[in-house]
């Protein structure tokens, strides 16, 4: 079954899509017609009036989620499935003329000759204003001067319409008409081009390691993917032409030979460091500009007018031979395209770092699959399940085991026979340290288990001792003096910043990362408490003791009641506060939790897997406040009603 979703994903999301555009226009019409209805009953700043309003929850979710299948290429894959193979294939022809775009002034406004003439000229101009004349003799630098202006003439040699080499102003004629031959395919159309079967054969767009087929799967592909093999080719063959010719062959081999005297004068040892350290340093920078030409890749601008006219056509073959998939893609595949590399191709822009629904939800289901050895899990850890936890583990992890050390007696030893025979303190020992039977409880176990437990351990710890703290502070002089310092001083520190202190002191086990979070909650939650305590309205004490109120009264039905919006506000904050450090503290040391999983999926690039990560957090931060709004409504249910 889960195969048949993982392979039919894309049908799924063409239904998905169009329900979520009815959900949204539902929602929109429902939404403007209660307006209209309540108009007249509702004033502007009252509470109630933020009530209800689902039908704007379903339209807000539905615009997001069409968003996001729109900008993931969603929306693209399901109502054209095989346009991402095309656009490969098409991709494909593009990387291949790329090499001899490159030498052209369609991609850089300039043709690579002229980019290295212009800057071996700049650099040359250099070379003769800051020829170190305290470094070389009169003679010497009369012969760099010379060497120079000989580099000067191979360019100008190379840049000659009328000194090109017959030979490679031939080949230029054969790629132009080989190109031209390519633009002629490219037009002639697809018509009794058909896929092979192992093309055919292929995983679907998405469903598998390589997302997109490499291998055409229509006509059109099958056009495009010739196409690209022959300008593969004729790119190799452009590659390997070089501009060179005897005149030119001559002076390289003279200034070779002027370079090389120069660098072995350098290397007699006559010159101080200082000296010898200039004189490599410039003959080394002339070799270096000379060595560009002695590449012979400058050619005249006007032998390259056949290539770079006929680069263009083919361009502009491509571009009608694409026929309706320009319009599909202008449309559904917003961002750069697919470009291909080396052995596969890959979405660029948004969809790349944006997965589709459908494949978060694939991936989801596959982490969430309880089966470690079938594949699911990750990192042989199940997502969220659960597991028999024997009573005894439990124990041994609250009691102590010197709660053995001081019963009295003495431990048993072993007897002249070799055997063993345990007494009381023995078995006291092995009940505290969880060596005996005690049978077994069920218990979450997995990634976000982890994750949860470590926040509501951290969370209970500095509610149980926060709140109490805060009241007092807020209530006695003597607490609040005390302790306000110490609270102030380390609550505006980041809690990253202490993470790698305290992972170093604890380690990567639970207590570190539960020990951060409590100092984050208790912070957060004596300051609420505080604040509540000292916010309570005056008279209502007064009147508690006019009436005869003692102190313990007063703060159990008088400040604990007022102080309870502040101290659950709090609470709805240090929840949201100690879930994003604890990611952090996961992301910087641990083995399991959710964001141990996003740490290991960022290093390996793994988007799909981060933005599951990302929607773990996301939903748990929001089942996290949905459930503090309903203990809110239920215990301070007064709240705005004043």
């Amino acid at each position: 079954m889960f195969e048949w979703l993982s392979d039919n994903r894309a049908s799924i999301a063409a239904v998905l899509i169009v329900a979520f555009v009815c959900a949204f226009v539902w929602s929109v019409v429902v939404g403007r017609r209660q307006a209209r209805l309540r108009a007249k009953d509702e004033v502007f700043g009252d509470p109630v009036r933020t009530k209800g309003g689902w039908y704007w929850a379903v339209c807000g979710v539905s615009a997001l989620m069409l968003v996001w299948f729109y900008y993931s290429w969603g929306t693209g894959r399901a109502y054209f499935p095989k346009a991402a193979n095309e656009m490969c294939q098409i991709a494909k022809l593009e990387e291949a003329v790329s090499p001899i775009k490159a030498a052209l002034p369609i991609g850089s406004r300039y043709y690579k000759s002229t980019l290295l003439v212009s800057r071996n000229t700049a650099q040359l101009d250099t070379l003769e204003r800051e020829l170190p004349t305290g470094a070389f003799s009169d003679v010497e630098q009369s012969d760099l001067l010379d060497l120079v202006g000989q580099i000067r003439t191979l360019m100008a040699n190379a840049s000659d319409p009328s000194k090109v080499n017959p030979e490679s102003k031939d080949q230029l004629v054969a790629i132009t008409e080989r190109l031209d031959q390519v633009s002629a395919y490219l037009i002639s159309g697809p018509k009794g081009l058909t896929p092979s079967a192992e093309a055919l054969a292929q995983p679907k767009w998405g469903t598998a390691f390589t997302e997109i087929p490499i291998l055409p799967i229509t006509p059109k592909g099958m056009l495009f993917d010739t196409a690209a093999t022959d300008a593969a080719e004729i790119a190799g063959v452009f590659n390997k032409i070089r501009n060179n010719f005897p005149e030119n062959d001559r002076l390289i081999d003279e200034t070779k030979a002027r370079i090389a005297v120069l660098k072995e004068t350098n290397e007699s040892g006559e010159f101080d460091e200082r000296t010898s350290e200039q004189r490599k340093s410039y003959v080394k920078a002339v070799e270096r500009i000379f060595r560009r030409l002695d590449d012979g890749f400058v050619f005249p601008a006007a032998s390259l007018v056949g290539v770079n006219t006929a680069i263009i056509a083919l361009d502009a073959a491509a571009s009608d031979a694409q026929g309706s998939l320009r319009i599909v893609d202008a449309l559904f595949f917003p961002g750069p395209g697919i470009v291909k590399s080396r052995t596969q191709c890959t979405e660029q822009g948004s969809a790349r770092w944006l997965p589709k629904p459908t494949d978060v939800v694939a991936t989801f289901l596959r982490l969430a699959n309880p089966d470690v050895e079938g594949g699911g899990g990750y990192r042989g850890v199940t997502l969220f399940w659960w597991k028999w936890l024997p009573i005894a583990d439990v124990v041994g992890f609250f009691v102590p085991d010197w709660i053995a050390d001081v019963w009295p007696g003495e431990f048993a030893s072993h007897g002249p026979d070799g055997t063993i025979t345990p007494n009381f303190k023995d078995k006291l020992l092995a009940f505290a340290q969880g060596n005996v039977s005690l049978g077994y409880i069920p218990m979450f176990e997995g990634h976000i288990w982890d994750s949860l437990f470590r926040v509501l351990v951290a969370l209970a710890l500095g509610i149980f001792l926060g709140v109490p703290l805060g009241l007092f502070m807020g209530v006695s002089r003597f607490f609040k003096s005390f302790f306000d310092p110490l609270i102030e001083l380390y609550r505006p520190v980041p809690p990253l910043a202490w993470a790698p202190l305290i992972l170093t002191i604890f380690g990567i086990q639970d207590d570190g990362k539960i020990f951060l979070l409590f100092m984050v909650a208790f912070a957060i939650m004596v300051i609420s408490a505080r604040t509540g305590a000292s916010g309570v309205q005056l008279s209502k004490i007064r009147a508690s003791h006019s009436l005869g109120a003692t102190d313990r009264q007063i703060m159990w039905n008088v400040i604990l009641p007022n102080a309870l919006p502040e101290i659950l506000t709090g609470i709805r904050i240090a929840v949201g506060v100690c879930w994003g450090t604890l990611v952090a503290a996961e992301m910087l040391a641990g083995t399991t939790g959710v964001g141990f999983i996003e740490n290991i999926a960022r290093t390996v690039s793994d988007y799909e897997l981060i933005w599951v990560t990302i929607l773990i957090m996301g939903v748990l931060g929001l089942l996290f406040d949905l459930v503090m709004r309903w203990v809110i409504q239920k215990t301070i249910p007064w709240r705005g009603m004043g």
